[in-house]
């Protein structure tokens, strides 16, 4: 059976220190934060988040971890273990299983600020209890949110939320968290499975992210500014379909958890997130939608925000065409996945309706080899196989083409069907 493991890299709209290297006694300091953090805020999930932690350089692959693997990879190196993360393995924002633990890896270097810093590292490591909690990972696609009204739709419910944040009493509050709802279900009348569709990535991610901002130890103030400043810098993503999930749910969230601080824990794998924000602020829906989106859109700037979206519309058709000519009219080659590991930015990806999804920058390894994209890959619907430009180069067993690299395993081959000009993978009989 083909296998598939996703990572999705995301930087939570912080701000990184470049071109530094980091120290062990600065690691140390790390990952003595988030376990004082993680041990303050045990009743949050009625458990300690912190576990098994790895901090890798994505340029050495040098990890710097708190504790040592069973396979005896990692070394005792002062109170830290050192070590070299394997090629096969993909580098990530993520958690993952490796030598006989379940581990949190988060790459260096981590933000300047403090309460940032934590909440990375809380939001990742949630990932790693997730699975235990009852939670499914899920990195659903929603490529309704490249569409006009979708992205619209979540662009309003955005604005409701930023106002809600801003309001200065209760009923204020209630009032946006109201609109808020129906830009959201109106969004969902429009697309058939959309609910079901962000629902799934919202109780991937948006619990993920509201844990890590609870745990940051931010108040009140600086958590509301947090959440605005993070929506008016996830507006300029050039999509939305991976990474809204960070900046919707975690808001809800976030304000019911101060209505009622166990509320969170009554949310299940199968938990519809917008029925359960609904009931835990008391929300009444009106049954016209369209109407009543259509009327409160002006108090979130609707107009300019409809005007943008469809000049976003028409550039976006003509992306589309030359992504088509590229990887579908043209001669391409195909990689069909056996056993699949594939990290990306999932901030920049473009759906190219049912072909597919674009991907300018994806990393994956399989028992083929090693792939690494910087200019564009198709990822099949059912992500089955991958598909990139023509091989241009050979040097040994490393194929290269237009801003990818294949590091190609023994036993496999390239080849070339005349009758199209395609290329595929050939598994070597022995």
């Amino acid at each position: 059976m083909r296998q598939i493991a996703l990572i999705a890299v995301f930087f939570l709209s912080i701000q990184f220190v470049t071109g530094q290297k980091v120290s062990h006694d600065s690691v140390a300091i790390f990952f003595d934060e988030i376990r004082t953090a993680s041990k303050k805020n045990t009743e949050l999930w009625d458990r300690d988040l912190y576990g098994p932690t790895i901090l890798i350089d994505p340029k050495t692959r040098e990890i710097l971890a708190n504790e040592s693997d069973t396979g005896g990879l990692l070394k005792a190196d002062g109170s830290l273990y050192s070590g070299i993360l394997p090629a096969q393995i993909n580098i990530a924002n993520t958690a993952f299983s490796w030598n006989g633990k379940r581990w949190t890896m988060v790459m260096l270097p981590l933000p300047q600020n403090k309460q940032n810093r934590i909440h990375l590292l809380a939001h990742e490591s949630f990932h790693n209890i997730q699975p235990g909690l009852g939670f499914k990972l899920n990195n659903t696609e929603n490529n309704h949110l490249d569409q006009k009204e979708g992205r619209i739709y979540l662009r309003l419910e955005l604005e409701a939320l930023k106002k809600a944040l801003q309001s200065s009493s209760e009923k204020e509050m209630k009032e946006h968290l109201t609109h808020a709802l129906i830009f959201r279900k109106y969004r969902h009348l429009l697309y058939n499975g959309a609910a079901a569709a962000e629902n799934s990535l919202e109780l991937n991610e948006g619990i993920a992210e509201f844990t890590g901002a609870v745990v940051s130890g931010r108040n009140i103030l600086q958590s509301k500014t947090f959440f605005i400043n993070g929506i008016d810098e996830f507006f300029g993503n050039p999509t939305f379909v991976r990474s809204f999930a960070y900046y919707t749910a975690p808001v809800y969230l976030y304000l019911s958890y101060h209505k009622e601080r166990n509320g969170h824990k009554k949310i299940k794998s199968d938990t519809d997130l917008t029925d359960y924000f609904i009931q835990a602020f008391k929300i009444y829906i009106p049954a016209d939608l369209k109407t009543t989106a259509g009327k409160i859109s002006g108090y979130y700037n609707g107009n300019v925000i409809i005007k943008e979206e469809k000049e976003r519309e028409e550039k976006t058709k003509k992306l589309i065409a030359a992504y088509q000519l590229k990887f579908i009219d043209r001669p391409h080659f195909e990689i069909q996945f056996e056993k699949m590991n594939v990290s990306f930015d999932p901030r920049n990806i473009i759906p190219l309706g049912d072909q597919g999804t674009v991907y300018p920058n994806i990393r994956v390894t399989d028992l083929w080899g090693i792939l690494t994209v910087e200019n564009g890959a198709l990822m099949s619907p059912k992500w089955d196989k991958i598909s990139i430009t023509n091989p241009t180069g050979t040097e040994g067993e490393k194929i290269a083409g237009d801003g990818w690299t294949l590091e190609l395993k023994d036993g496999y081959s390239l080849e070339k069907d005349q009758t199209n000009g395609n290329y595929k993978l050939k598994k070597n009989k022995n």
